[in-house]
C-alpha cells in the first residue's frame, strides 16, 4: 500500500513539473511540433515517467535532469530569437513541394514523402485537383502550406477594386529578417537591393530598423519595423 502511495505522489509531482515546464517554454510547444520540439518533449515525457514510476531513481536526480534539459530548451527558444541561423539549425527551414504549378520530385524524396502522402496533405487543405496548386511548401512544423492559382482563389475586395486579370506569380520572398539582409534570397531571386533601400531611406530607416521585410506575391515590398510605434496595444504579454 505505502508504495502504492508513493507512486501515485511521484505521479502526481511530475505531472505538476511537466505543467510548469510547458508554461515557461510557451505557447509554441503546444503547437505541431518542428525537431527542437520534438526532441524537447521526448525527452521530457521520458525522464517525467522515470520519476513517476521508477523507484530506483533518486527523485532529486530525475529534477536536475529536468531543470537541464527544460533550461537548455528555453536558452535555444532565445537564441532562436536572435540569431537566423541558430534557427535554421535548429528548426531547419521550408522545403518547397510545388513550384509554378510543378511538383518537385526530389525535394519530395528528399523529406520521404510520396504523391499518395501529398495528396492526401493537399485534401486536408480542401484542395482536390492538383491543377489548382501555384506553390506548396512544407513547414517545419511537418504541415503543407498551398497559395492556389489566381483563377482558383476566393476573390477578395481587392481584387473586385482593380479588377485585375489573372497573372501568374511568384512566391514571397523574405528580404530582411530580424535586421538581417538575407542577400542569398536577393540573389537567387534576381532582386535588386535598390528598391528595398530607397523605401527605407523614404521613411529614414536603415536595415537593422527593420524586423521583417519581404516582397509579396503581388511584387510589392511590406516592411515591418522593431518599433511599431502603437500607442496602444490590444494584447501584450
Amino acid at each position: 500500500m505505502y508504495e502504492h502511495l508513493i507512486i501515485f505522489l511521484r505521479s502526481i509531482f511530475a505531472f505538476l513539473i511537466l505543467l510548469g515546464i510547458a508554461r515557461i517554454l510557451g505557447k509554441q510547444t503546444l503547437s505541431n511540433m518542428n525537431f527542437h520540439e520534438f526532441v524537447t518533449a521526448v525527452i521530457m515525457g521520458a525522464i517525467a515517467a522515470n520519476l513517476a514510476f521508477n523507484e530506483k531513481i533518486e527523485v532529486t536526480h530525475l529534477i536536475i535532469s529536468l531543470i537541464v534539459f527544460a533550461g537548455t530548451s528555453y536558452l535555444l527558444y532565445k537564441l532562436n530569437l536572435k540569431s537566423r541561423k541558430i534557427r535554421l539549425l535548429a528548426e531547419g527551414s521550408p522545403t518547397v513541394l510545388i513550384e509554378g504549378g510543378k511538383i518537385l520530385e526530389n525535394n519530395l524524396a528528399k523529406n520521404k514523402l510520396t504523391l499518395d502522402s501529398l495528396n492526401q496533405m493537399l485534401r486536408q487543405k480542401n484542395i482536390f485537383n492538383m491543377e489548382e496548386v501555384e506553390y506548396a511548401l512544407l513547414e517545419v512544423n511537418g504541415q503543407v502550406s498551398v497559395m492556389k492559382k489566381n483563377k482558383y482563389r476566393t476573390a477578395t475586395v481587392e481584387d473586385v477594386r482593380r479588377k485585375v486579370e489573372s497573372k501568374p506569380e511568384r512566391m514571397p520572398v523574405e528580404l530582411i529578417m530580424d535586421g538581417t539582409m538575407l542577400s542569398k534570397n536577393l540573389e537567387l531571386n534576381g532582386i535588386s537591393d535598390k528598391e528595398l533601400m530607397q523605401q527605407l531611406e523614404s521613411k529614414s530607416k536603415n536595415i537593422n530598423d527593420v524586423f521583417y521585410a519581404v516582397k509579396g506575391s503581388d511584387g510589392r515590398i511590406y516592411i515591418d519595423y522593431y518599433e511599431d510605434q502603437i500607442k496602444h496595444p490590444i494584447d501584450v504579454e
